[in-house]
């Protein structure tokens, strides 16, 4: 993930039981150099397919950016 260097947004749930946000999400944009970690509150490891809608929206926004 340290060769990464095109701008990079990680998403992660708070409430992921499957993949815990310190172990993934945290440490993944600590190694990647332009990257940027959103977390959504209370959102699970499924958040993807739950919440598509919001998900969505947030990845067109980043494309765009």
């Amino acid at each position: 993930m340290k060769a990464i260097t095109v701008p990079t947004v990680i998403l992660q749930g708070d409430d992921d039981q499957v993949v815990p946000l310190d172990d993934s999400g945290r440490l993944s944009v600590k190694l990647v150099k332009n990257g940027r970690l959103k977390i959504y509150p209370g959102y699970p490891h499924g958040m993807l397919t739950i919440h598509a809608d919001v998900i969505d929206l947030d990845l067109l926004s980043f494309i765009r950016a």
